[in-house]
């Protein structure tokens, strides 16, 4: 394994070899969807969810990010942006490691065994220790709404706030209806 794009091939290569849907986002090999299933025996049972993958340049040597797109209800998971706190991947990541292991073993103990004392999502994780059940019926909730397999194809990014808008989002939003009409 001579270089981090050959590494980095083949780890795509794999993953996509191990019935996973990748999709990659532009002509590199830096940025794909991956969709991702709950795993059994877990309120996440039965949703399918579209995971942002970014390699950084110095993969396998660095940490691939991680992110949600369509919303889940997860302590260690930033609600609005999709973030994950994931201690393996993001502290202890070894070049051992592939993308496989992300979608085989970290993400489905991320979500078997959420960590409420170390929560991005606090809502989430005080409810996580004050009532298992109604926390366990609020993930089911999400699941139902934003994490249908039919609908997990279409799910887009949302931008967040500080991202610019291109000119032909600019031109197509309509800022001066929003604003309302003039005081005479």
């Amino acid at each position: 394994m001579s270089s981090p794009s050959k590494r980095r091939e083949m780890d795509l290569m794999k993953l996509m070899m191990s019935d996973y849907k990748v999709e990659m986002m532009n002509d590199g090999m830096q940025e794909f969807y991956v969709e991702f299933n709950g795993p059994k025996d877990s309120p996440y049972h039965g949703g399918v969810w579209r995971i942002r993958v970014e390699l950084p340049d110095a993969y396998p040597y660095k940490s691939p990010s991680i992110g949600f797109v369509n919303k889940i209800y997860h302590p260690n998971v930033d609600e609005m942006s999709g973030s994950v706190c994931l201690d393996v991947i993001n502290q202890t990541w070894s070049p051992m490691f592939d993308l496989v292991n992300v979608f085989e073993v970290f993400l489905p103990q991320l979500l078997l065994y959420p960590n409420p004392s170390d929560p991005l999502n606090g809502e989430a994780a005080a409810l996580m220790m004050r009532d298992r059940t109604a926390y366990e019926e609020k993930v089911k909730e999400y699941r139902e709404k934003y994490a249908k397999p039919e609908d997990v194809a279409g799910a887009e990014e949302v931008k967040s706030s500080d991202e610019e808008l291109s000119e032909d989002e600019y031109a197509a939003s309509d800022d001066e209806e929003i604003a309302g009409k003039p005081d005479l």
